[in-house]
């Protein structure tokens, strides 16, 4: 597992916020959030992220705010946030970056070993929970997508006890069947 600095953050408007700059460099540095006007905003999962190794202390005016009361919140707002939790956490304890997808249903950018801020992303990752179903085509698409962007695409599965599982895929075509009876 990585060691990620003790930080303290603020939740403004739902979004979690780091101000000082000592902690923002430390944390840009480990491929966490974005930076904008020289604050870093967390992602909903990298909040969670770092409230569940206890290294945010997060608040809310003079209020503390803890891991439940976060994914709480956070899943009022995005019901796939859990998925999305239980995904980057596997992949950061495996000492992946991980950033957030570029859109289109990927999501997330994951980068190689050590590679963070010299390579762009090697891996596209989509989640997908057991027993949750996708259509061929759309799934088809999405690999398309994603090998044209020069990328790998990996399905992360999560098993009802919460563990994930990964499976890279390559492209495939289907063809219809026009055989005459």
């Amino acid at each position: 597992m990585e060691e990620a600095p003790l930080v303290e953050g603020e939740l403004v408007s739902e979004q979690v916020i780091i101000s000082k700059k000592e902690m923002i460099h430390d944390l840009e540095l480990k491929g966490y959030g974005d930076i904008e006007k020289e604050k870093l905003f967390l992602k909903p999962f990298e909040s969670l992220y770092l409230l569940y190794l206890e290294k945010l202390i997060l608040k809310k005016g003079k209020k503390k705010i803890d891991f439940d009361t976060m994914m709480g919140l956070y899943q009022k707002q995005n019901d796939e946030i859990l998925t999305k939790f239980l995904i980057y956490r596997d992949l950061r304890n495996r000492g992946y970056v991980v950033k957030d997808g570029f859109g289109f249903g990927f999501d997330f950018r994951v980068y190689e070993r050590g590679q963070f801020g010299e390579k762009g992303a090697k891996f596209l990752i989509f989640g997908l929970n057991e027993g949750q179903q996708e259509k061929m085509g759309t799934l088809q698409k999405k690999i398309e997508q994603i090998t044209q962007m020069g990328k790998e695409p990996v399905i992360a599965v999560i098993e009802r006890r919460g563990e994930v599982i990964y499976y890279k895929i390559n492209r495939m075509d289907f063809y219809e069947n026009k055989a005459i009876l």
